[in-house]
């Protein structure tokens, strides 16, 4: 059996330019953490398939449900999560609420992931 070789660095010089300029622009502990989280949410497919769905039009729970044959229930919860994540957003006609995406930036993410895992 051919066992893979990993690459190691056998520098012993620490580039000191690169890793100050890398440490300059990292993002503070508590936005990289906001981002952790919010990359977590998208680690779900049903949430997955409903940001799809909403990418198209505004639906409601029920529309949505039917579309991805899952209860109300279930739907909910996860919007729930979506919106807790500022992902979705909502509006009420009458006794009707509607989902859709937050803004352009939940597009563009979902995009240009669908784009990478398509290459």
């Amino acid at each position: 059996m051919k066992k893979n070789k990993i690459e190691t660095c056998n520098c012993t010089i620490i580039h000191e330019d690169l890793v100050n300029k890398a440490r300059e622009n990292m993002p503070p502990e508590e936005q990289l953490y906001d981002l952790a989280e919010l990359f977590k949410v998208f680690g779900d497919s049903t949430r997955i398939r409903i940001l799809y769905a909403l990418s198209s039009s505004s639906m409601c729970v029920c529309d949505i449900a039917a579309l991805l044959g899952m209860t109300q229930s279930a739907i909910s919860h996860q919007l729930r999560v979506l919106k807790q994540a500022k992902l979705v957003k909502y509006r009420k006609e009458g006794k009707v609420v509607y989902y859709s995406l937050a803004d352009d930036h939940v597009n563009q993410i979902f995009a240009q992931g669908l784009e990478h895992v398509r290459e």
